[in-house]
């Protein structure tokens, strides 16, 4: 498979493409190497993940390089991915050791639960955050007891390649941690499908990620999924207008808008919407699109020609725009930052477009803020703008989703909980609950009557 640079449209590796055969030898492979690694001492395998984590430290710079030309991401941005894995891996190794059963009182004898690993962990990575996604199913996976199989998405291998290499480097036993690029029709579906495969973690689309739960579904096969969003920005007007503005680009033009809880559906009440909106325009067009490995560059181009043309679908060029920022011409697949007024019922305003678009839509009351905000098949993630801390508590309760922040766009911590509500996703990953989600409870009853 040839590895494309989305800014410049030239090649920059070519990796191979798995087939059902390198599946099925992989899940042998690892197989064996889990048993081995699940019978250490958790203390053991707390330390082979730190070296794992140090490594992945000491290469930063080179991982993000490879983030910048295989997925064009702003170098900035590139850097911080690589640091999350690092953490992620950090942070999992802190709770092996942790990972603790229970004791529950009974009558006439001792009960005590055992987290078990699964086995085999199959992890599907999406490319418009291949490092720290990957790491969400890596790193809790391999600090419970499994090991991992890899699949990084067709046109991002190569930094989930190189953290393999890493693996190996820092002694993680070989077979333990295996990336397998390829075609998701082909060696995606023979992961998915393996019977050695106990459990299988996906982050994508929602229609790819209904056919894999209705794959997993045949052998009753552990499933967590992490979906599409169409997530709401909702600023009231008692909040802070201004910092409301200038933070609004970064929610939906971020990672160029390939991000599942860009906030791409605004939501302004009325008697602010004008002032809003002549805040939010130099907000957008001052936002700095270029060359993803200048350090100045905030928002790169989009990952593929295919993806831009999709992006465009939305919004033909001869559409009105309330906003639209400027892209580079030539080569690399660069689409302008783009805001449109529009109503809750629009097309815009309801499939998730995963490019730099939003729309804004003006509200009356609190009510209908959260009736705009509800109707959406999504729940994943989400914004409220208010100084009014009752308010504030009564709309993130109100609003079905999975992750809400309150005068912030911030979704993701690692030590925190992450998943969406309804056709978002399935289960939840990151924080203190995420290796446990790689286990299964066994609970067992000791009788003392003799």
């Amino acid at each position: 498979m040839d590895i494309i640079n989305p800014a410049t449209e030239e090649l920059v590796a070519t990796v191979p493409d798995s087939t059902r055969e390198d599946v099925d030898a992989a899940v042998k492979r690892a197989a064996g190497a889990q048993r081995s690694w699940s019978a250490l001492a958790p203390g053991d395998r707390a330390r082979h993940l730190r070296r794992f984590a140090d490594a992945v430290d000491t290469h930063l710079e080179e991982l993000a390089q490879l983030e910048v030309r295989e997925a064009g991401h702003p170098v900035g941005n590139a850097r911080w991915e690589a640091g999350n894995a690092r953490d992620l891996l950090e942070y999992a190794a802190g709770g092996v050791e942790r990972l603790t059963g229970t004791q529950i009182p009974v009558a006439g004898g001792l009960n005590v639960t055992f987290h078990e690993p699964l086995g085999v962990v199959a992890v599907i990575a999406p490319w418009n955050f291949p490092m720290p996604i990957a790491a969400w199913g890596l790193a809790p996976a391999l600090a419970a007891g499994n090991a991992v199989l890899l699949k990084p998405a067709e046109t991002t291998p190569l930094t989930a390649l190189r953290l393999a290499e890493l693996a190996l480097e820092a002694g993680l036993p070989e077979g333990l941690f295996q990336v397998l690029p390829g075609a998701g029709p082909v060696a995606g579906d023979a992961l998915v499908e393996h019977p050695g495969v106990a459990k299988v973690v996906f982050t994508g689309s929602t229609a790819v990620g209904k056919q894999i739960m209705a794959k997993c579904a045949a052998s009753v096969k552990r499933v967590t999924l992490e979906l599409g969003g169409k997530s709401p920005n909702i600023v009231f007007a008692d909040a802070d207008v201004e910092r409301a503005a200038a933070a609004a680009p970064g929610s939906f033009l971020d990672n160029t808008g390939q991000d599942c809880c860009a906030r791409s559906r605004i939501l302004v009440q009325r008697s602010v919407y004008d002032r809003f909106m002549e805040l939010l325009e130099p907000a957008v067009t001052s936002f700095a699109v270029g060359d993803p490995a200048d350090p100045a560059t905030q928002m790169g181009p989009l990952i593929s020609a295919a993806h831009r043309e999709r992006v465009r679908s939305y919004v033909p060029e001869t559409a009105p725009a309330a906003i639209r920022g400027e892209a580079p011409q030539g080569k690399g697949f660069w689409y302008p930052a783009t805001v449109l007024e529009g109503r809750p019922e629009d097309r815009t305003a309801v499939e998730e477009i995963f490019g730099p678009v939003a729309v804004v839509i003006p509200f009356e009351d609190e009510a209908e803020a959260v009736r705009i905000a509800n109707a959406t098949d999504y729940g994943l993630s989400g914004s409220v703008w208010t100084r009014d801390v009752s308010r504030a508590v009564r709309v993130s309760r109100a609003v079905t989703a999975g992750n809400l922040s309150v005068n912030s766009h911030s979704s993701v911590r690692y030590w925190t909980p992450f998943g969406g509500f309804g056709q978002s996703g399935l289960g939840r990953e990151l924080g203190p609950g995420a290796l446990a989600a790689f286990t299964e409870t066994k609970n067992v009853f000791i009788s003392t009557e003799e």
